[in-house]
């Protein structure tokens, strides 16, 4: 191959792109952006009426004696893994098929989980770094079937000679195809390699799960939510699967949208969370998602940092989330001691804080915090990943 072809450059002509238009170069997440993305976006509000808990209180409960307590019985913490993804995401040209123009959008994916054997040892357990392509199904132009013919124009791009030299390798060729919700292109792409992210999350909570990591006394944190929009279908998306991969697992959010909580009226009921007292967690909600089979899940919030300290009544809040297993969870809720165990818990995941490096500090904990840290320190700079093209 032409030492000189670039990656952009070789799609062109072995896609049948009529035109590729050197298009302006950069990072998405480089850009203002004009809204907050919130960890539950993909989620529908819920009523107070149905409770997640066993023994569901009528107001928020205290739990700072509960935290007090795990600390003078020297109990070892809860969480023992901390799983992190992140990605970024650049747009690197467009090109014409057919008369229309999409993009060409590139990802840099990383997924990391992190361990803590004791309070002086942290360390790296898993680290997924990929690197992707984002473009449209309408390049495949052969007749053959997708996969096949995106696997194979995979494996041309990296027999790039400028990508062996780097000795740099994509992982994956993601096509994407026109929504019925009529996105636009680019937010197609980018949700393409979202989605990819995704998977290679669940890839690594059923590796700890194989490897019999998680249990009763070694629980997993993963950053986010738990309810995953839909997915391709699959092995994950088999009930019994889900269920035994996260039992051990709580999700957690620091940026959530106060006001999926409604009344019994369906009235907004984020007052509950800014008046919600430090120490303090929620009554357990039931929420029922058939994003990922019929699973129900326990949600409640806790409040980890005094108000005063704040910017809003509900930064120092963290929501958490976990799937019910078994079948007496399912019809009761999840053991409310289970609950305030796990909620007092995080309230001592509260110590140290990473203000000044990150400005979500009030909402996050110290060890997704490094691993999240780590994961961004194995990127390629931007320049560096966007000159590869």
């Amino acid at each position: 191959m032409n030492n000189k072809e670039t990656i952009l450059s070789f799609l062109e002509i072995e896609t049948g792109a009529s035109k590729s238009y050197g298009s302006n170069k950069f990072c998405f997440e480089n850009e203002e952006r004009a809204k907050i993305d919130y960890d539950d976006s993909h989620q529908k509000s819920w009523t107070v009426k149905e409770s997640g808990e066993t023994n569901p209180p009528k107001a928020s409960i205290a739990l700072v004696a509960d935290a007090l307590n795990l600390q003078k019985q020297n109990i070892p913490p809860l969480f023992r893994y901390f799983l992190d993804g992140s990605r970024r995401t650049y747009k690197v040209d467009d090109v014409a098929y057919n008369n229309k123009i999409y993009p060409i959008v590139a990802g840099q994916i990383g997924v990391a989980c992190c361990q803590r054997l004791d309070l002086d040892n942290f360390k790296k357990n898993i680290i997924e770094m990929h690197n992707v392509i984002s473009m449209p199904s309408m390049a495949n132009a052969s007749g053959q079937k997708s996969n096949l013919y995106f696997n194979n124009l995979l494996t041309k791009v990296n027999n790039l000679d400028k990508l062996k030299k780097m000795n740099i390798k994509f992982n994956k060729i993601l096509p994407y195809s026109k929504s019925k919700d009529d996105d636009k292109y680019e937010n197609l792409a980018v949700a393409k390699i979202q989605d990819e992210m995704i998977e290679l999350e669940k890839i690594v909570v059923s590796d700890l799960t194989t490897k019999k990591l998680l249990n009763t006394n070694a629980f997993l944190i993963k950053d986010g939510s738990l309810e995953y929009k839909v997915m391709r279908t699959g092995d994950f998306r088999e009930l019994a699967k889900i269920k035994n991969n996260y039992r051990h697992v709580v999700g957690i959010s620091k940026q959530f949208n106060p006001d999926l909580m409604v009344d019994k009226r369906g009235k907004p009921n984020a007052s509950l969370l800014a008046d919600l007292k430090l120490y303090h967690r929620t009554p357990a909600i039931k929420h029922h998602t058939g994003m990922v089979g019929d699973v129900n899940f326990s949600i409640w919030y806790i409040r980890i940092r005094d108000v005063k300290y704040s910017a809003s009544p509900f930064e120092g809040i963290i929501k958490v989330e976990k799937i019910l297993v078994t079948d007496d969870e399912n019809e009761n809720g999840l053991d409310s001691s289970e609950i305030n165990n796990i909620s007092a818990h995080l309230i001592n995941e509260r110590n140290p804080v990473c203000y000044g490096s990150d400005k979500r500090w009030a909402n996050h904990l110290y060890p997704v915090h490094l691993t999240e840290r780590y994961i961004k320190s194995r990127y390629l700079s931007d320049s560096y990943y966007l000159n590869l093209f």
